[in-house]
């Protein structure tokens, strides 16, 4: 599993300085360090920088086999978000982890990326 900060995910908005990645298997373990990693992002000069109610970014586009661990992390990261007056938005959301959030009840409470295959064509 291996997180980082990006700041050239294609899609995010230039006012939104702060995008984390989840890749690979997420583990139970590495949860603490992720939600510690966003809280030094929102503490810092970008985050601050940060418009209140803004979203910040989570590509979860590259994790392996989602779960429960990893809802469990997404639930985690939002209340972070949600502590300093953010939101949580995700990327790239794999549809076994759209299924979860939805199973759970979180997907009414992290903003999904609409995918581009579900786009509504507009009615003329």
């Amino acid at each position: 599993m291996n997180f980082a900060r990006r700041s050239g995910l294609p899609g995010v908005d230039a006012e939104n300085p702060i995008a984390l990645t989840v890749t690979g298997r997420v583990s139970r373990a590495v949860v603490p360090d992720l939600c510690a990693e966003l809280e030094r992002a929102l503490a810092g000069p970008r985050g601050a920088a940060l418009a209140p109610g803004a979203a910040v970014d989570c590509d979860v586009g590259a994790v392996v086999r989602p779960d429960l661990t990893l809802v469990e992390a997404v639930a985690r990261l939002a209340l972070v978000a949600r502590r300093s007056g953010r939101t949580l938005r995700l990327r790239r959301v794999p549809p076994e982890l759209r299924s979860l959030l939805d199973l759970v009840g979180l997907a009414d409470v992290v903003a999904l990326e609409e995918d581009p295959g579900e786009r509504v064509p507009d009615a003329r």
